[in-house]
């Protein structure tokens, strides 16, 4: 018997963005049909128009189940209540608290839709905290909405591209503040989220480095104790709890040792420390996933690119990614296919 695709809901991010394009170029260019089946958590006007702009002959369609069938040149489309009206004649690039509002009725809805098991996975394309912000709204963030829609203790984003795995301690945090968050409790705690995932991906066990934060790892305090103090002592009780990780060691060294093929995935100790080896390394075939969270979210690796938007130029490759890795991680395949 031939195994059902993974449905993967895909939100269409903020309406004024790049979001509705990258979906609609990602679903027209046939790259997903195989991998899985799709819907779209969005307004089906917005959708229409980007479709239009793609000069793609598909139109949406709205469901009132996500599973429902749709027909050839249809795009299956879920519709929440309570959008603002106007969406599709919102102008692109211009920050709206409508859009924003919207933008979150998208993701919201999505997160139901799988804690209700109605769907297998959501990929989501970007918001603007800006316009969320104008909406009312203080939790701005998809991993941040989630975390609170959920409950859970422990959220972290991974990115990964092409031959590079990267977890991140925190994401959304100034760099000062950032470094107040590498403590042994919190470096274990990703350790742990770390190994779990990636044993639940058929790694046996995962290879996990953790990078330093100081400068040539600290240079034995000289330049930074967070190595000697925190780091050491969080991957010492890890591999005492049968993890099998190595560190700290130096950032400038161990994003190549990665690439290399010596590690499975790194530990990143903050935000622009791992993003940076990511999209130096592959931007354009990246996408993000969360771990820790009760249902399975990936999402592109940009923005919502204002100054583009609308004008039929946006690059859907991450937005491909970003359903693909949904597909292959709560589908048969795994993270390591990716």
């Amino acid at each position: 018997m031939t195994q059902q695709l993974p449905l993967v809901a895909i939100t269409l991010g903020d309406p004024v963005g790049i979001g509705p394009e990258v979906v609609a170029k990602a679903i027209a260019s046939g790259a997903l049909s195989d991998i899985a089946r799709l819907v779209v958590i969005g307004s089906a006007p917005v959708l229409d128009k980007a479709l239009a702009l793609t000069d793609s002959s598909l139109w949406a369609r709205s469901v009132a189940n996500p599973s429902d069938a749709v027909s050839d040149g249809e795009v299956a489309i879920y519709e929440p209540n309570g959008l603002p009206d106007g969406l599709a004649d919102l102008p692109y690039g211009a920050v709206s608290a409508d859009a924003g509002e919207a933008a979150i009725i998208w993701v919201k809805a999505a997160a139901e839709l799988a804690m209700a098991g109605r769907i297998d996975a959501i990929a989501t394309a970007p918001i603007n905290k800006h316009a969320a912000s104008l909406a009312g709204y203080t939790d701005v963030g998809h991993q941040e909405i989630y975390q609170s829609m959920t409950g859970v203790e422990q959220v972290v984003t991974m990115l990964v591209t092409p031959g590079l795995r990267v977890v991140h301690l925190t994401t959304h945090r100034s760099l000062r503040i950032a470094c107040d968050y590498v403590t042994k409790d919190n470096v274990l705690a990703k350790l742990h989220l770390t190994h779990e995932f990636f044993t639940s991906q058929g790694f046996s066990p995962a290879r996990i480095a953790t990078a330093a934060l100081n400068p040539h790892g600290g240079e034995a305090g000289i330049i930074g104790t967070e190595e000697i103090e925190e780091i050491a002592p969080a991957v010492k009780a890890a591999v005492a709890a049968g993890i099998n990780v190595t560190g700290p060691i130096p950032a400038d060294t161990v994003f190549n040792q990665a690439i290399d093929g010596k590690f499975d995935v790194v530990l990143a100790m903050y935000h622009d420390q791992g993003h940076v080896a990511i999209k130096v390394h592959d931007w354009a075939s990246s996408a993000t996933i969360n771990l820790g969270l009760p249902f399975l979210r990936t999402s592109v690796d940009h923005g919502t690119a204002f100054d583009i938007a609308g004008q039929g130029i946006a690059d859907s490759t991450g937005m491909i990614q970003a359903v693909r890795l949904a597909a292959l991680v709560s589908g048969s395949g795994s993270i390591a296919d990716f």
